[in-house]
């Protein structure tokens, strides 16, 4: 089986390549196509890992003949090209064309309908899809379902992500992840599904503080523009068992967060128009992201050695067996060395076992959510595998 990911350099990207080739695999490929605009990056992700299944394409997406090409004879295309870069549905149908299984990392949700509205276009022509797949959404989802199965009857299901980081503060600002989602989580309104329907709530509203173990303790979360709200409760399993609420929240950080609630108050993330700076028009998030890039490494030696830890979790509350019940799946990623040479290792880490799942299951032509696509007990075993801890809890209410 052979394989091709654009953006396959990326942070994500090639972290997604380095655990396709890792002992974990459970997916025999023949060859892995790392299709890059940086191909210098992309050389040196194939050199880094020294595996000869390993091609290096430098690709411009925005050259539709060479993506096509890129694209043409692979098992599955993992488009890891951010999603705010705007390339999103132009891969998509690409793969349509070349009748190539279709993978994305989603995220805000910006695309997710346009997406889903395709399904009869990709079953018609026996194409597999599965969009939203990584952490979160992907991992999340899956979770959702965890719970979901365990109900006769929903009321809701809330699911949340928190990060917290442990060590000295830094005097430097490094994003968690891509400065462009950061900023569109924190300026742009969210759709959440409550009291039965999809409705707008604005920006950074929706507080709850909720009680964690350590290190995150007291936790603060806020709603964020995320694609889980838009599928979860229409799936199949879900939406017939009644379900009234589906939330998804964030939290980072507190420094951090104050910091993108800040460069969001400037302006940030509200609008993706350019600005005129002595008669030239510039992208103020490009031009935030150099700042933030030329920062870090003005200052990297000041930085100081931190510890990331993340949860994520999902509550759903119910019935079972006619009583009213509560289930909670919790997935929590500590430090470990392995995840040392990842910039996100749970992204990462969970984009390839989407990929390695999806091209393992029987084909499945139309456009799907992760709850929607994958069995729920070999995607536990492989983040198991990866030593994420997992647990499952039930409680009568």
């Amino acid at each position: 089986m052979r394989i091709t990911i654009l953006g396959g350099a990326g942070l994500i990207g090639a972290g997604i390549v380095r655990d396709l080739v890792s002992h974990h695999a459970i997916c025999p490929l023949d060859g892995i196509r790392i299709c890059d605009v940086s191909e210098e990056k992309a050389t040196t992700l194939a050199a880094a890992l020294g595996d000869p299944r390993l091609q290096v394409v430098k690709l411009d997406v925005r050259d539709g003949a060479s993506m096509s090409a890129a694209i043409a004879g692979a098992d599955l295309c993992i488009n890891a090209v951010p999603t705010l870069a705007g390339f999103q549905m132009a891969i998509f149908a690409a793969c349509l064309q070349a009748r190539v299984a279709y993978m994305d990392l989603g995220g805000l949700g910006t695309f997710t309908v346009a997406q889903k509205a395709w399904h009869d276009r990709f079953r018609a022509a026996g194409v597999t899809a599965v969009i939203g797949t990584g952490a979160d959404p992907g991992m999340s989802n899956v979770l959702c379902r965890v719970v979901a199965d365990r109900l006769d009857t929903i009321d809701r299901i809330n699911l949340y992500w928190a990060a917290e980081l442990l060590g000295a503060e830094s005097p430097v600002l490094v994003p968690t992840y891509n400065v462009a989602t950061l900023l569109a989580e924190y300026a742009q309104p969210s759709r959440q599904f409550l009291e039965g329907r999809h409705v707008d709530v604005p920006a950074m509203e929706g507080t709850e503080t909720i009680d964690l173990p350590a290190p995150w303790g007291s936790t603060k979360f806020m709603y964020s523009p995320h694609s889980e709200p838009l599928t979860v409760p229409l799936a199949d399993g879900i939406r017939d068992k009644g379900i009234r609420e589906f939330t998804w929240k964030l939290h980072l950080p507190e420094r951090t967060h104050e910091a993108w609630v800040g460069l969001v108050k400037a302006g940030f993330g509200r609008s993706d128009e350019p600005v005129v700076v002595g008669g030239v028009q510039v992208d103020p998030v490009d031009v935030l992201q150099a700042v933030i890039d030329r920062n870090i490494a003005t200052h990297r030696h000041t930085i100081p050695p931190q510890e990331s830890h993340e949860i994520h979790f999902a509550v759903g509350t119910g019935t079972r067996n006619g009583k009213p019940c509560r289930v909670r799946c919790d997935v929590i990623v500590r430090p470990d060395p392995e995840y040392a040479v990842y910039a996100d290792a749970a992204t990462s880490m969970n984009g390839s076992i989407a990929a390695q799942l999806i091209l393992l299951a029987p084909p499945r032509p139309g456009v799907w959510a992760p709850e929607e696509f994958f069995a729920v007990e070999p995607y536990l075993a492989e983040l198991r595998k990866r030593r994420f801890e997992v647990s499952i809890t039930e409680e009568g209410l």
